[in-house]
C-alpha cells in the first residue's frame, strides 16, 4: 500500500501534513567497519506518524523503503521497458510466457537472522493480494497483481504464475515491487486457505461471478485485519531495521545480516518527520540533511542551499503539472474551448513562477511528459504535434467558432452568461498556487474572468473533485514512466472507464468516479477510437505492438486537450558531502527514480574519511 500513490516525486506530496518537532538523533553514534556515521534524510512518501505501526501495509505506516521495507527489485523507470528494476531480494530473474523466475540472494536474511525462505515470498505475494490489487475477472487482474501461484523450483529460484486467461505485459514489474514481509510476524494473520480464496477470486467464469465477488470479499476482509496490525518489533531484510520511533525522527541501525552489509556505510539513518516543503528547506539551509528529495522550491531558497554546500543532481520525472476540466459542463464540453485556452497561457511564463527550479514548460499535449513521447514516437513525429504555442488570435478564432461571443473586452457563453472561472488548487501545494495567479491574470487580461480558489488539503481536494464540484483544477498527470499508467491517468476511471475481462466498458453516471466526463470515442485521422478500450490493451503489449497504440493515444491527447500541461517536473535530488561522498551524479535517472538505501546497495554513498 503506497501513501500519496497518485503523486510520488511531486511537490504536491510535501504538503498535506501535519506539524511535529524534529528530534536529535542518538548521541555518540560510533563509526562502524564500512564507516559508520549518521545518514539523515526524509522521505518524501512517508512523514513519521507517532503510534502507527511499523507495518508496510498500514496506511500510515513507520515504514521506509529501500531502508528497512524491502522488494524483490526495485523499478527503474525505464519507459521503454516497466520491468526494468534494479536488484532487491531477487539478484535476478527471467520471464517466459506466463512465468516470472526469480534467483532469490543466497544470503538474504530477516534482522533476526532468519533466512528468508518461499514461504516469506508467497505468504508476501498472498497478503498483497489482500491489499486492494485483486479483482474480479481476468481484465481487472490483468490491471494490478495477477499471481495465480509461488513455487520453490529450486534452493534458491523461486517461480511465479499469472493467474489463468490473463495477459500481463507488466508481470514482472508487479510482482518486483510487492513489499516482502517474514512470515513468522504476519503468518497468524493470514488464513491457512489464502491461495485457495485467491484462486476462486481469479475466477473467470460468468457463471462464478458470485462466488468469486464473495471470495473478493474475503479478501478485503483479511486485508483490514493485516493493515491494521501493529508489530511489537520491527524485522526487516532490508540494510536497516527501526530501533524506535519519535514525534520528530525515526531511528533506524544497520542490519548486521543484510546480504550485502559490506555496502552499506551508515552505521545510523535518521529519517527526519516534516511538516511541508518550507521546513525541508530549513534542515538544508541549516545543513542537517545529507540527502533530500525533490520538493518545489523558489530560485531564492535554492541559491542559499547551494551556498550551503549542497549539489543538485537533475533526472527526469515522469509527472507533469496539469491542468483539468469537467467536459460535462459548458464550455468545456467543447474541445475548440479546451484548445483556446491551451493558446491563451504562456506555459513558459507560468512555469517561471511556478516551478522555476523543478519544472521545465510543457511543450505539447500528448498524455506523456516530452522525454517519454519521443521515445515511443520519435522526435519526429513529436514535431508533427500541435504544440499550441502562445496565440490569441487562433484562440479568439476558435471561441468564436465554438458559439461564444465578445463584447466589451470581456467573453460571454451561448447562453448570453459572462464566462467566469474558479481555478482550484491546494493548500500546501506552493508551486500550483503561484502558478494560478499567473494562469488567471493571463486568462483575466484575455476576456475570461478567473480566480484561484484553495483547497484546504489533498484528500479534501480529490473527494470534492470526484463529486464534480468544481469545473477546473490542477491535476498530476503522465503519472510514471509506462505510458498504460499515463493514459490511465486520462482515460481511465476518472474518465468514465472501467476493464471488465477484455472489453472496457463505459459510464457517464454521477457518482461512479467519473468526473472528467470525456467522450468515448474520437474520431483521429479519420479513424474512429476508444482511448479508454487503448489505454487498457497496453496492458498485455509487448514494446513493439504498444508503439502504434501510444500513437494513437498521443494523437488523441493532442487533438481533444483532456487537460493542459503546464510543465514537466523535473526530479531535483540534493546531496552534502559533509558526512558521505560518492554520489548518483546528474542525469543518472534510474538511480535517481529511487530512495538513497537503493543508491547504498548499489555501492553508492560511502563514508568520508575524517
Amino acid at each position: 500500500m503506497v501513501r500519496f500513490k497518485h503523486f510520488v516525486a511531486a511537490s504536491a506530496a510535501l504538503a498535506t501534513l501535519g506539524t511535529l518537532a524534529a528530534c536529535a538523533p542518538d548521541s555518540g553514534a560510533k563509526n562502524g567497519a564500512n564507516g559508520g556515521g549518521v545518514f539523515t534524510t526524509v522521505d518524501a512518501n512517508n512523514p513519521i506518524t507517532p503510534g502507527a505501526p511499523m507495518n508496510p501495509y498500514s496506511p500510515n505506516g513507520n515504514t521506509f523503503l529501500s531502508y528497512n521495507s524491502m522488494r524483490l527489485g526495485f523499478e527503474k523507470k525505464n519507459p521503454m521497458d516497466a520491468n526494468d528494476a534494479f536488484p532487491g531480494l531477487a539478484k535476478s530473474w527471467e520471464t517466459k510466457g506466463d512465468t516470472l523466475v526469480a534467483h532469490m540472494q543466497p544470503d538474504a536474511k530477516w534482522s533476526d537472522g532468519k533466512p528468508v525462505t518461499v514461504e516469506d515470498i508467497k505468504m508476501s505475494m498472498a497478503i498483497a493480494l489482500t491489499q486492494g490489487t485483486a479483482s474480479v475477472g481476468s481484465g481487472q487482474l490483468s490491471e494490478g497483481l495477477n499471481v495465480a501461484s509461488v513455487t520453490a523450483v529450486g534452493k534458491h529460484d523461486i517461480e511465479f504464475k499469472q493467474a489463468a486467461g490473463t495477459n500481463n505485459a507488466n508481470f514482472a514489474k508487479q510482482i518486483l515491487g510487492q513489499s516482502i514481509v517474514p512470515k513468522s510476524v504476519y503468518g497468524h494473520l493470514v488464513p491457512a486457505d489464502i491461495w485457495d480464496t485467491i484462486a476462486a477470486s481469479q475466477q473467470v467464469d460468468a457463471a462464478q461471478a458470485k462466488a468469486a465477488q464473495a471470495a473478493v470479499d474475503k479478501l478485503n476482509e483479511t486485508g483490514k485485519a493485516i493493515a491494521a496490525f501493529a508489530p511489537k518489533k520491527d524485522v526487516s531484510a532490508g540494510p536497516f531495521v527501526v530501533k524506535r520511533v519519535n514525534p520528530g525522527s525515526a531511528i533506524l541501525v544497520r542490519n548486521k545480516y543484510f546480504y550485502d552489509l559490506g555496502k552499506i556505510a551508515p552505521s545510523q539513518v535518521v529519517i527526519r518527520h516534516y511538516s511541508g516543503n518550507e521546513q525541508i528547506w530549513g534542515f538544508m539551509k541549516n545543513g542537517d540533511l545529507d540527502a533530500a528529495p525533490f520538493t518545489a522550491i523558489p530560485t531564492n531558497v535554492l541559491n542559499q542551499i547551494l551556498a550551503k554546500g549542497y549539489k543538485r543532481a537533475d533526472g527526469t520525472s515522469y509527472v507533469n503539472a496539469s491542468i483539468a476540466f469537467n467536459q460535462s459542463k459548458a464550455p468545456y464540453d467543447k474541445k475548440e474551448v479546451r484548445q483556446a485556452l491551451t493558446y491563451i497561457l504562456d506555459r513558459e511564463a507560468i512555469t517561471k513562477v511556478g516551478q522555476p527550479v523543478g519544472g521545465m514548460a510543457s511543450t505539447a499535449p500528448a498524455g506523456m511528459i516530452r522525454k517519454s513521447t519521443e521515445q515511443w514516437l520519435g522526435a519526429d513525429a513529436v514535431g508533427k504535434l500541435n504544440p499550441y504555442a502562445h496565440d490569441e488570435a487562433k484562440a479568439t478564432e476558435l471561441l468564436k467558432g465554438a458559439g461564444l461571443k465578445q463584447k466589451g473586452g470581456k467573453w460571454y457563453l451561448a447562453n448570453g452568461k459572462q464566462w467566469k472561472i474558479t481555478l482550484q488548487t491546494v493548500n500546501g501545494f506552493s508551486d500550483w498556487i503561484a502558478a494560478s495567479t499567473v494562469v488567471a491574470n493571463e486568462l483575466t487580461a484575455f476576456g475570461i474572468e478567473t480566480k484561484p480558489a484553495l483547497s484546504a488539503d489533498f484528500g479534501a481536494y480529490q473527494t470534492d473533485m470526484a463529486a464534480e464540484k468544481f469545473d477546473v483544477g490542477w491535476w498530476l498527470t503522465a503519472v510514471g514512466s509506462d505510458p498504460r499508467q499515463n493514459f490511465q491517468r486520462l482515460y481511465g476511471e476518472s474518465d468514465g472507464f472501467v476493464a471488465n475481462g477484455n472489453k472496457v466498458t463505459h459510464t457517464e453516471k454521477k457518482g461512479d468516479g467519473n468526473w472528467m466526463h470525456g467522450d468515448e470515442t474520437f474520431t483521429v485521422d479519420g479513424q474512429s477510437i476508444n482511448p479508454g478500450q487503448l489505454t487498457a490493451d497496453l496492458a498485455g503489449l509487448d514494446t513493439e505492438a504498444k508503439k502504434p497504440v501510444i500513437t494513437q493515444l498521443v494523437k488523441a491527447t493532442n487533438q481533444e486537450v483532456p487537460v493542459i500541461p503546464i510543465w514537466d517536473y523535473t526530479n531535483v535530488k540534493f546531496t552534502y558531502d559533509k558526512n558521505f561522498t560518492n554520489w548518483p551524479k546528474n542525469g543518472q535517472d534510474e538511480i535517481l527514480a529511487n530512495q538513497p538505501g537503493v543508491w547504498m546497495m548499489q555501492g553508492y554513498i560511502q563514508a568520508k574519511t575524517k
